[in-house]
């Protein structure tokens, strides 16, 4: 009975009318502050990327290692080392007394940079040769992805990023333009494939 009455459904609609003119609002001011952080430097100045190339590409301690995570199969160490998960250290070191594990292998990727495995890319990506490619990249980079890759603070992030697909990789946002070699370290998007 009492919701039949007028007064408590204008109350009802008038607290749902305010709390929907807030989350608005909110959602709104949320909208144009991630919009200002995605502003960019001016044109003229140069960016100031915090990437570190450093011997052993570690910012970490030597007993410990960061990795790529997520592989079912493979793990790729901050040190360049790939091995298989089952071979990973509890330090998250791959265990590089394992004849399996390789040291900054490159068995899936082409001469474009271009791997079909995501952990080979990365740990090809970490090849101290390839710190004037990415050098390349960075200063190069589009202003689209200039605020990802100023966030990532040395050659290991760096790569783990870079290898990641992206919409460089794709094509008509729902093929990948390589579908096999998908994961980019190099300056360039794959090549376009017929499809």
């Amino acid at each position: 009975r009492l919701l039949r009455k007028r007064w408590v459904l204008g109350v009802v609609f008038g607290l749902s009318l305010v709390y929907f003119l807030s989350s608005t609002f909110k959602q709104e001011e949320r909208t144009v502050r991630d919009r200002n952080l995605l502003q960019v430097q001016e044109h003229e100045q140069p960016i100031m990327w915090k990437v570190k190339f450093s011997a052993g590409n570690s910012s970490q301690l030597s007993n410990q290692c960061r990795n790529s995570v997520q592989g079912k199969l493979l793990i790729t160490d901050e040190l360049g080392y790939i091995c298989e998960r089952k071979d990973l250290l509890v330090n998250g070191c791959c265990n590089v007394n394992v004849p399996s594990t390789k040291l900054y292998s490159c068995d899936s990727c082409l001469p474009n940079g271009c791997c079909s495995v995501y952990e080979y890319c990365v740990s090809c990506c970490l090849q101290p040769s390839k710190q004037h490619l990415l050098e390349r990249f960075l200063n190069r980079a589009a202003i689209a992805f200039q605020n990802l890759f100023m966030a990532v603070e040395d050659h290991f992030e760096l790569c783990l990023a870079k290898c990641r697909t992206s919409s460089q990789s794709v094509q008509h946002e729902n093929t990948y333009r390589d579908p096999v070699a998908k994961y980019c370290y190099g300056e360039y998007p794959p090549e376009l494939l017929p499809v």
